[in-house]
C-alpha cells in the first residue's frame, strides 16, 4: 500500500481527555463558480437553485457554527466531509471563519463524481500528525463515477490511527439504485481495512465512517463486521433522535461509524469507551417537518425551494479517550 506523504507538527499533551472525530454530509458545499469539468450547473447563480455569494457565505457560517458547538466550543480534531465541490470551500472553511484561530489542515482531491462532490477531511495539526493519505477507487466494468473513499493514516499522541472516509451512491431512484455500485466500494474499503488488520491482527485501530445511504442493517455494511476485528458502534445509538436523515417521515442511521476491536480492546494508547458515538441533535441543526409529524434536518433546500439551513443530514460524532 502506497501513501502520499505530508508533515504536520503534533503537540497535543497526553493528559488529554478527549479526541473527537466528526463526521459530516454538508449537503452540496458548492462554490458559485463554474467547473467546466464537472455537472455543477444546478448550483450557480444562474442555475436552477439560484445559488449565489450570499447564500454561499451563509454555508460556510453555517457550517463552521456547527462544528463548533458539536466541539463543544473546543474544536473537533477531526471533521470529515462529503458533498464538498472542491478545496477552495474548504479554505473558506477553515481561513474564513473563526476556526482558523484552531490551525486545521486540509486533505482533499478531487474525485470522479459527475457533479464534482468529494469526500474530505480537516484536521487539527496541534492534535494530528498525518503520516499519509491516498484515495482509493473500487475496480469497475466502466468509468467510475462516483466518490473515492479517502484513507488517512493519522499520528495522534504518538499512537497509530486509520481513517477512512466513505459517500456510497445515493439509492435515489429506488432502493435497488446503485446497489451493485456500492457493493464495489463497499468491498474496496473492507479490502484496505483487511490489509491494515493483516498487519498485527487485532489490535490495529482503525475507524470506518461516511454516508452509506443505506442502514446499519444493508448487506453492504454488516460486510465490515462479519469478520471478527470490526463492530458497527452506530448500532448503540443513544441519541435522542433515531436516525441522521430523514425520508417521508422515517428516520434512517444512514452516516455511521464502525470502528475496530483494536480500539474497543485497548489497554494503553487510544480507545473507544462503551458508548463512543452519539447523533449530534442540536435544536438549531433541527426544523418542523411540514408533512409529517416531528422534526426534520434544518436543511439548505427543501427540494428546490431556498430554506437556508445547515444540511438535509445531522452530524455523528465519535469520542476517543488515551490512556
Amino acid at each position: 500500500m502506497s501513501y502520499f506523504i505530508c508533515n504536520s507538527d503534533a503537540s497535543v499533551k497526553s493528559d488529554s481527555v478527549r479526541i473527537r472525530i466528526m463526521f459530516y454530509n454538508t449537503e452540496n458545499l458548492f462554490d458559485v463558480s463554474d467547473d467546466p469539468l464537472t455537472d455543477d450547473n444546478d448550483f450557480l447563480p444562474s442555475g436552477l437553485m439560484r445559488w449565489n455569494i450570499g447564500r454561499y457565505k451563509k454555508k460556510i457560517s453555517s457550517l463552521y457554527k456547527t462544528i463548533i458547538a458539536a466541539g463543544e466550543w473546543d474544536s473537533p480534531a477531526i471533521v470529515a466531509m462529503c458533498e464538498v465541490e472542491n478545496r477552495k470551500v474548504l479554505e473558506d472553511l477553515v481561513e474564513g471563519t473563526n476556526l482558523s484561530g484552531y490551525g486545521y489542515g486540509i486533505i482533499h482531491e478531487d474525485s470522479p463524481d459527475a457533479r464534482g462532490i468529494d469526500v474530505c477531511l480537516i484536521f487539527r495539526k496541534d492534535i494530528v500528525r498525518i503520516a499519509g493519505y491516498r484515495y482509493f477507487k473500487p475496480e469497475t466494468d466502466g468509468e467510475f463515477r462516483s466518490r473515492s473513499i479517502l484513507y488517512t493514516k493519522c499520528i495522534i499522541m504518538n499512537d497509530t490511527l486509520h481513517l477512512l472516509v466513505n459517500h456510497w451512491p445515493s439509492r435515489r431512484g429506488g432502493v435497488l439504485a446503485g446497489d451493485e455500485l456500492r457493493d464495489k466500494i463497499s468491498a474496496k474499503a473492507a479490502s484496505v481495512a483487511d490489509s491494515i488488520n493483516a498487519l498485527s491482527p487485532g489490535q490495529q485501530k482503525i475507524i470506518i465512517t461516511g454516508d452509506f445511504n443505506c442502514s446499519p442493517e444493508d448487506l453492504a455494511v454488516k460486510s465490515f463486521t462479519d469478520d471478527k476485528f470490526l463492530i458497527n458502534v452506530t448500532r448503540r445509538n443513544r441519541s435522542g433522535i433515531p436516525g441522521t436523515y430523514r425520508y417521508q417521515g422515517t428516520w434512517e442511521i444512514i452516516d455511521q461509524f464502525i470502528v475496530s476491536y483494536g480500539l474497543i480492546n485497548s489497554s494503553h494508547g487510544l480507545f473507544a469507551g462503551d458508548n463512543p458515538f452519539r447523533i449530534f441533535d442540536a435544536d438549531f441543526l433541527l426544523a418542523r417537518d411540514p408533512k409529517y409529524p416531528g422534526p426534520v434536518p434544518f436543511s439548505t433546500y427543501r427540494g428546490y425551494r431556498y430554506q437556508g439551513g445547515f444540511s438535509d443530514h445531522l452530524p455523528v460524532l465519535l469520542d476517543l479517550g488515551f490512556r
